[in-house]
């Protein structure tokens, strides 16, 4: 089948891989569309710090049913999207149902081989119907759910201040989410440009030029309580570090962008505002469940965010050019 495969970083190859052949309890799974993330831009370039050459990259994914074990909840011909954390499910994280935390938890296209292919096999538990949905905005849900996850880790109340710090595409679920929840959500970034995008194409209002003068302009415009509700989405230290500052008294600060490094923050700040501070991570069934339902209802501006699109014989060539864009991509499709 074919598969396009990252040999070394900055060496995209369409190839041949063996088709796959289903074990026990497993599907085998058409990939109709597959989102391009920003993970699998690093793993391009040679930036991602967890990764063994080469790799079929792609964990954003939609696909059709070609064969599902008896008795599964699944049909032959049946669009699903695809749920790309893979979970031991023996571990503490596991035996809590916290899957997507998995202590062994391995991801389609980063651990191991992705679905940049033509045909992949799953678990069955890691496969969702949505025949309802176009093979487009299934490829979509995944980097949804991220967001999605990170609301509901927020215990977001309607009403809310937000801030999301970061424009880019998990930022931008984030926010959509945020909003859907009855948060009343400023997005900040550093490219004018992205912010110019967010008040256009996905209708953000409020936004805020991140830089030095950005804590101020933020008390400016909250009357001096800056911000219930904080979303890190940039994976950035100093980005990280500096949304410590957006968070008013009593407030929380969920990180949801990860990087290889350590961060500092101001302690007597931090206890003087009693402040909550949230990882987040991946997304579980819920998550999945919940962006599949506003797109259903139309709630999630889908040909606002998939700005770019192209096929998987040319993927080799596309992602160099996407990269190399003034407007890189919020979204990028690639139809197989």
């Amino acid at each position: 089948m074919r598969a396009v495969i990252c040999a070394e970083p900055g060496k995209l190859e369409l190839g041949e891989r063996p088709p796959p052949r289903p074990g026990e309890g497993e599907v085998l799974v058409k990939i109709d569309a597959v989102g391009i993330c920003g993970t699998d831009f690093h793993i391009f370039e040679g930036t991602h710090p967890f990764l063994e050459y080469p790799r079929v990259m792609g964990h954003e994914l939609a696909g059709t049913v070609i064969e599902a074990p008896r008795g599964a909840e699944l049909r032959a011909g049946g669009r699903v999207v695809i749920n790309p954390y893979l979970h031991c499910g023996v571990c503490i994280a596991c035996r809590k149902g916290r899957f997507n935390c998995c202590a062994r938890l391995k991801v389609l296209g980063v651990h191991v081989d992705g679905g940049m292919c033509e045909q992949i096999v799953m678990p069955a538990a890691n496969l969702y119907p949505a025949d309802d949905l176009t093979a487009r905005d299934a490829a979509m849900v995944e980097f949804l759910a991220i967001g999605a996850h990170a609301v509901w880790r927020s215990g977001i109340v309607e009403g809310d201040r937000v801030l999301v710090v970061g424009a880019g595409p998990i930022g931008c679920g984030t926010a959509i989410f945020a909003r859907l929840a009855g948060g009343d959500v400023t997005i900040a970034d550093i490219s004018a440009a992205r912010l110019a995008a967010v008040r256009e194409t996905l209708g953000f209002a409020k936004t805020l030029q991140a830089g030095p003068d950005a804590v101020a302009a933020a008390r400016q415009a909250t009357g001096g309580d800056l911000f219930d509700l904080v979303f890190d989405a940039t994976g950035v230290a100093r980005a990280m570090e500096g949304s410590f500052d957006f968070v008013g008294s009593g407030g929380t600060l969920v990180l949801v962008g990860v990087l290889k490094a350590k961060i500092t923050f101001d302690d007597p700040e931090f206890h003087r505002k009693e402040m909550r501070l949230l990882a987040t991570r991946n997304a579980v069934r819920r998550d999945f469940e919940t962006v599949m339902a506003a797109m259903r209802a139309g709630h999630v501006p889908t040909d606002a965010l998939n700005t770019h699109r192209d096929t998987l014989d040319r993927l080799p060539q596309a992602m160099p050019a996407w990269l190399r864009d003034a407007a890189p991509p919020i979204k990028a499709i690639v139809t197989v």
